[in-house]
């Protein structure tokens, strides 16, 4: 008789922020270190059916999975921790609650019952929840549920964790995450926060077996007893979570405080072997001790929030470690660079990468940036628009068409190198309607798209609506500017790089998606490594 699948919930308490996305991800990668295939999945909320269309002002980064979902950012943590690919299942929105409820209702699924939050929006929460473990692959699912507790939206996930409680009896936990505040005036620990989170909590039905304590200070013994004394916990199941160096220390502060041990023997589950983390541990060494140092610009839009580019940051870190290197990130708003100012804000960078975005807001401070990289000979790597402005640039400036542009952003232009899809012309709703997911690319060898690689064919992750217009690219490759990557169904061109240039790459796609701590993406890698023998160069 095979083992049930256990299920472990992540809620949080007193304020959003505090991090349970990644200690969801570090208990996660320790149980996945001790032989348990784990999966984590996150719920979230707002009413949007996806993050889809939300301004990454308002949600941060929208990170995209293999079968084309658009989700939670939260989703590349559990991916860069893992090494393992996420899918559709593994977030799900009140959006999506209601619209299948709705959907059901419509085709009479319900035999005219009256519609109601408990049951059916539970029941749909619920199911939601159990499909990753009805599949068979995983031992344990971990539900991290968005928000905080309190929040009148959260209100139905939490019951929804009660009712399952009961269902699922022993094979099931639930870990809260809360803040331990510390006040300079009377240099104390406060530990209310915490105690009125975990009665909002209990008030909903549901007693946490573990608090996992955000602090900027220590945990003293008494200050946990305390805790766990008007908790209802034993003092081991309160675990503190101390401000870390980096989010990549936290699965290992998660192995010394025991997050995994306490969790494996509430579920009662064989403890296994110790955690292998050897090769985490030297990723952390190397994180820690880099021996060379690059800056590179990020040239976006949206750079106030740096969680748009959440994933592009994260892959400098991965490739910076492979390269036994410090990536210092110098964050350039677009819309301030002009000819006039390019070469002053950009005068010292070892590399240049102009970010994705939509909208024509910043986009001649991209070109602009584009422009200095490549009559510079400065290493530059262009993601999705990125790639798009490059093509405009050379369009500019090497085929002499003042006024190419993307139909995009003006859609009568004369020359428009950069088009919108065939199959997006009859797209009206802007929602998951994008080009989205993996898609196959060759890659052209005698190139640097094929030193990056080492293979000729390559899959890569989509988000996008407009494509490379075809009917110039006789004329760009004749200029210089040549078609390295090419989708061999579509024959959409992925990727494009300058020849006569030290590395100057520009990809439709969004390699930032599919960098792991454990497999860096090759285009960062080679990229961060342009940026060395750049500031070589250049001291």
């Amino acid at each position: 008789m095979s083992t049930p699948c256990k299920y472990i919930f992540v809620t949080g308490g007193v304020t959003s922020s505090l991090g349970k996305g990644i200690i969801s991800a570090s208990l996660a990668k320790l149980l996945q270190a001790r032989g348990y295939s784990v999966t984590i999945q996150k719920l979230d909320p707002y009413i949007n059916v996806d993050p889809g269309t939300l301004n990454p002002y308002e949600h941060g980064e929208c990170y995209v999975t293999d079968d084309g979902a658009e989700t939670d950012l939260d989703l590349g943590h559990y991916e860069r921790f893992l090494n393992v690919p996420t899918s559709q299942d593994n977030n799900v929105t009140t959006g999506r609650i209601y619209q299948s409820v709705i959907e059901k209702e419509r085709r009479g699924d319900y035999l005219g019952k009256t519609v109601q939050v408990i049951p059916h929006i539970t029941d749909e929460i619920k199911n939601n929840i159990k499909k990753l473990g009805n599949t068979g692959t995983y031992e344990v699912v971990i539900t991290e549920i968005g928000g905080t507790v309190g929040d009148i939206e959260s209100l139905p996930y939490v019951e929804a964790v009660r009712q399952l409680r009961w269902e699922l009896g022993d094979d099931c936990l639930v870990i809260h995450l809360t803040l331990i505040p510390f006040l300079d005036a009377t240099g104390e620990l406060k530990t209310k926060p915490t105690q009125h989170s975990v009665k909002t909590l209990q008030s909903q039905g549901v007693q946490p077996d573990i608090l996992v304590c955000r602090t900027s200070h220590h945990l003293p013994k008494d200050v946990r007893a305390k805790i766990a004394l008007f908790c209802n916990l034993k003092s081991d199941s309160v675990i503190e979570s101390i401000d870390a160096e980096s989010i990549y220390h936290v699965p290992v502060l998660m192995k010394e405080e025991a997050l995994d041990r306490v969790v494996l023997n509430k579920l009662d589950l064989p403890a296994k072997n110790e955690p292998d983390l050897i090769n985490w541990k030297d990723f952390l060494h190397h994180l820690k001790n880099p021996v060379k140092k690059v800056k590179i610009g990020l040239v976006g839009k949206y750079v106030e929030l740096k969680d748009s580019y959440k994933s592009i940051a994260e892959s400098f870190i991965h490739a910076g470690v492979r390269n036994n290197c410090k990536v210092s990130i110098s964050w350039i708003h677009s819309e301030e660079l002009t000819e006039s100012t390019v070469s002053s804000r950009l005068s010292g960078l070892d590399g240049i990468l102009v970010a994705p975005g939509f909208g024509e807001r910043g986009i001649e401070g991209k070109i602009a940036a584009i422009k200095y990289a490549r009559e510079n000979a400065v290493p530059f790597l262009g993601i999705c628009l990125g790639m798009q402005c490059a093509v405009i640039e050379y369009a500019r400036n090497v085929l002499g068409y003042s006024d190419a542009h993307s139909t995009e952003f003006e859609a009568a232009t004369a020359h428009p190198v950069i088009n919108l899809m065939e199959e997006q012309k009859k797209v009206n709703d802007k929602g998951g309607t994008m080009r989205l997911g993996a898609y196959e690319c060759t890659v052209l060898e005698n190139t640097n798209a094929y030193e990056v690689y080492k293979r000729r064919s390559i899959s890569e992750r989509h988000r996008h609506r407009f494509e490379f217009n075809n009917d110039y690219l006789p004329e760009f490759e004749k200029a210089g500017l040549v078609s390295s990557g090419i989708n061999p169904n579509s024959n959409l061109v992925e990727i494009v790089e300058v020849k006569d240039h030290p590395w100057f790459v520009g990809v439709q796609f969004h390699p930032e998606y599919k960098s792991t701590v454990a497999n860096p993406h090759p285009l960062f890698v080679n990229f961060v490594k342009a940026a060395i023998k750049e500031a070589q160069l250049v001291s």
